[in-house]
């Protein structure tokens, strides 16, 4: 159930004051714990990435078939463990400059061409 429209300038209002009263302790309820971990899995995976292409080529290399197999999904296994670390990955708010406040990003309202026409009608009415 979604908020009203009240509730929704209140958290806003509890959340300005938590950010002013203490930022740091904000900043620490952003997760930033979750950023960091996701981040170190997206590089250990670039990590491997790079192991599985030096067997790959090392089997080419020595004629082993195995060892090329053996490359190749560890690349794919590291390529997996990216895409799904980096589309897990919490996203970056933007902060309000006034208060440093993240701003919410609100959906857009889905409105018709009609519903658009009349209120560019009432606007040029309430203009004259």
């Amino acid at each position: 159930m979604p908020l009203s429209e009240h509730e929704q300038r209140l958290l806003e209002q509890m959340e300005r004051a938590l950010y002013a009263e203490d930022p740091k302790f904000a900043t620490a309820l952003e997760g930033t714990g979750l950023r960091a971990r996701t981040r170190r899995t997206v590089y250990c995976a670039a990590a491997g990435f790079v192991v599985g292409v030096a067997l790959l080529v090392g089997g080419a290399v020595t004629k082993h078939d195995w060892i090329s197999l053996v490359g190749l999904l560890v690349m794919l296994g590291s390529a997996a463990l990216a895409v799904v670390g980096w589309r897990r990955a919490p996203r970056l708010g933007v902060a309000d400059p006034r208060t440093g406040a993240p701003l919410r990003r609100r959906k857009p309202s889905r409105t018709t061409v009609v519903d658009r026409m009349e209120q560019r009608w009432q606007r040029r009415q309430h203009d004259q």
